[in-house]
């Protein structure tokens, strides 16, 4: 798949894999552009979309330098420009989400010039009045610029929002490989977990016979090959590289916004990540998220293996509480985790008939998952080539708080993932994955 792949689903040209080969697959995004470098485009590139003014730029202290600066001073050739610099190091969370509303309460269009938190602030303040909105990336980091959804913590609790898809994502190769490096592997490790959650996904659709579609995976199949062959190259400067990932970070969006929601994109691994964020210590030296995600996909892709390669799971109903979740979370987050993980707990009854299930049916499921997995040292050496994390202490957590991650994360939000079904037939202890 390459960028001709993203133009057919800009233009709503790309066959639905799940149809009948005659339904067309299309995407709110009307503009992606993908080149060595964007000097000199900015406005070339918003004029095409024709845009309201006044263009609400926002960035903060970092990446105003590197493209936010160049952004303002380009779009002013269009229009009125509302200069919104953010503080250093900004937080995805409901404050600054709408504070970042009341800011640009006179914008006819936010542009966000950033990366992950810029973004996911633009597209939620963006949805919030309307608006419409764009991104100049500025680093490869994340998977979400095209999605129609933002991560956005709210009470402590970190929640997946229904927001709005950018009319426009430009990404300057040059810019974003001369983004921290941390920062590629970070884009990096979030890329690699397209293989757990695809799995966890596939293995509640097999179980409860949910939703589940195979377009948001084949639109990363080539890149992705190329990704795992030459990790190296990624922190190398090579531009062929970094078009790549960005592809594969823009059409990863795309399938999640083809789907409605995280789901082709976030499983298990997220919900580890989540908790992490949730519950970190006070003093913990932040990660980035793709960095946690790097490690959470290794503690999935063991976790998958271990269940796929042992004797058939039997369950029991769900042992998690309300009373357990409200001691462990606290009264706030723990009421909001309680909402999530009370829809799929398993009653006596239904883990019976869930056992009658997969009793009968566990061979093929297991067939179906193990097609499609990665094994977890193919990944591991792919983030190490890259010289990306790996091990909770590679991002600065102890292990006893890493297994409470492990342990404790499926109680977060209402995903049955394999950490749900290790739990309920009790055959992984979560200390070994770590």
């Amino acid at each position: 798949m390459n960028t001709n792949t993203i133009a057919r689903l800009v233009d709503g040209a790309y066959v639905d894999p799940d149809g009948n080969g005659k339904t067309m697959l299309s995407v709110p995004t009307r503009s992606v552009v993908i080149a060595d470098s964007l000097k000199g485009m900015e406005a070339d590139v918003v004029r095409s979309l024709d845009l309201p003014p006044p263009f609400a730029i926002i960035s903060d202290p970092d990446t105003h330098v590197v493209m936010g600066k160049r952004v303002e001073r380009a779009l002013e050739s269009l229009g009125p420009v509302i200069k919104i610099h953010l503080s250093k190091n900004p937080h995805a969370d409901m404050p600054s989400a709408e504070a970042l509303v009341a800011e640009t309460r006179t914008a006819g269009t936010l542009i966000a010039a950033g990366s992950g938190t810029i973004n996911d602030l633009c597209k939620y303040a963006a949805s919030k009045q309307n608006r419409p909105c764009a991104v100049f990336a500025t680093a490869p980091s994340m998977n979400g610029y095209t999605s129609v959804n933002s991560a956005i913590t709210e009470h402590g609790h970190k929640k997946s929002l229904a927001t709005v898809a950018p009319d426009g994502v430009f990404m300057d190769l040059e810019v974003l490989a001369a983004a921290p490096k941390r920062m590629i592997q970070s884009g990096l490790g979030d890329s690699l977990c397209r293989a757990t959650a695809q799995v966890d996904w596939m293995l509640s659709h097999l179980l409860f016979d949910s939703e589940y579609r195979e377009a948001p995976f084949s639109l990363l199949v080539d890149d992705e090959k190329g990704l795992l062959g030459e990790p190296e190259a990624l922190v190398s400067g090579d531009l062929d590289a970094m078009a790549r990932l960005a592809r594969l970070l823009v059409l990863s969006g795309m399938g999640m916004t083809i789907c409605g929601g995280s789901f082709p994109a976030s499983q298990g691994e997220h919900l580890i990540s989540h908790y992490i964020e949730m519950m970190h210590p006070n003093d913990w030296d932040i990660a980035f998220h793709g960095e946690q995600i790097a490690v959470t996909t290794c503690v999935m892709a063991r976790l998958q293996e271990r269940v796929l390669q042992g004797p058939t799971p039997h369950l029991s109903s769900t042992t998690v509480t309300k009373q357990s979740v409200m001691s462990h979370f606290g009264e706030n987050i723990g009421a909001a985790c309680w909402d999530e993980v009370a829809q799929k707990r398993l009653t006596k009854d239904g883990a019976d008939e869930l056992n009658v299930h997969i009793e009968q049916s566990w061979s093929d499921i297991r067939e179906k998952l193990l097609a499609i997995i990665i094994p977890s040292e193919t990944l591991i050496s792919v983030l190490k080539r890259a010289g990306a994390p790996v091990s909770f202490s590679d991002i600065n957590l102890e292990e006893g708080f890493f297994i409470d991650a492990i342990s404790h994360a499926r109680e977060i939000r209402n995903r049955y993932t394999f950490l749900d079904l290790a739990a309920d037939a009790d055959i992984v202890d979560p200390k070994t994955l770590v």
